[in-house]
């Protein structure tokens, strides 16, 4: 008997979901890269079709997902036009990954740390007031982490980004957890420039700095884990080297 070509229904959503990652990923990209200026139109539903090779479906769960986004808006008898730009949430892990696809400059990079300064340490604050001794023990066990020799580039950053995550989850708030993707994007980009790995010193003096941040939480000192956390980001913000003659940062 003669196999069935037909696909199955989760290999079908599971392409289209793919397919819609994709399309979303190549047109996000070129809207925050400029190639479609905000207030102008996207090409229309039958020109991405056939540019992406993708049904119609897909492509308006695409233009669903990017208005989610804030990045376009959909008139009807007008098109799908591209956001002005205070509209894009840059909050948004995707929007962040997208941005760092085509490179970051100071300015960003700068508006990146503004904003971490403005709300991690008090989520440090807020954490030394609320954490438990699970998270108090998670954390420290974070730190042993990250005084251990042979850490790369990615392995210290990813360690570094779980234990901010740790502080902004012990913070017992759950919109400081979503600040999460800000940190993980800031973080890719000063590593990608200066990674405290590349020299053994600035590894040790990383570790003591954020060994700060959990015993001043360990204790319930809200203001020593405030400060602690300043110190770390902006040690973060020195390391990142605003003052380089090339205003781009990444790739």
């Amino acid at each position: 008997m003669a196999l069935s070509t037909a696909r199955s229904p989760s290999v079908t959503r599971r392409t289209i979901r793919t397919g819609q990652a994709q399309v979303a990923s190549v047109l996000g990209t070129a809207i925050l890269r400029g190639d479609f200026p905000t207030g102008t139109n996207l090409p229309c539903e039958a020109d991405l079709t056939t540019r992406f090779g993708v049904s119609r479906t897909v492509i308006r769960e695409v233009m669903k997902t990017l208005a989610a986004k804030g990045m376009v808006v959909a008139k009807t008898k007008i098109g799908t036009r591209v956001a002005e730009r205070l509209n894009w949430n840059m909050f948004d892990a995707d929007v962040l990954n997208w941005r760092l696809k085509i490179g970051i400059d100071r300015s960003f990079m700068q508006s990146l740390f503004e904003i971490r300064q403005a709300l991690e340490p008090a989520a440090a604050a807020l954490a030394a007031l609320n954490r438990s001794d699970e998270d108090v023990a998670k954390m420290r066990a974070i730190v042993a982490t990250m005084r251990a020799a042979g850490h790369t580039h990615a392995s210290f950053a990813d360690v570094d980004l779980e234990l901010h995550l740790a502080v902004a989850a012990a913070s017992g708030n759950p919109f400081m957890r979503a600040i999460g993707a800000i940190i993980e994007t800031a973080l890719t980009a000063s590593f990608a420039i200066s990674s405290p790995v590349e020299q053994p010193e600035r590894q040790r003096q990383s570790a003591i700095q954020h060994e700060a941040i959990v015993e001043a939480i360990a204790t319930r000192d809200p203001e020593a884990a405030r400060a602690a956390m300043m110190t770390v980001i902006g040690e973060a913000v020195r390391n990142a080297d605003f003052n380089r003659a090339s205003d781009v940062v990444l790739p």
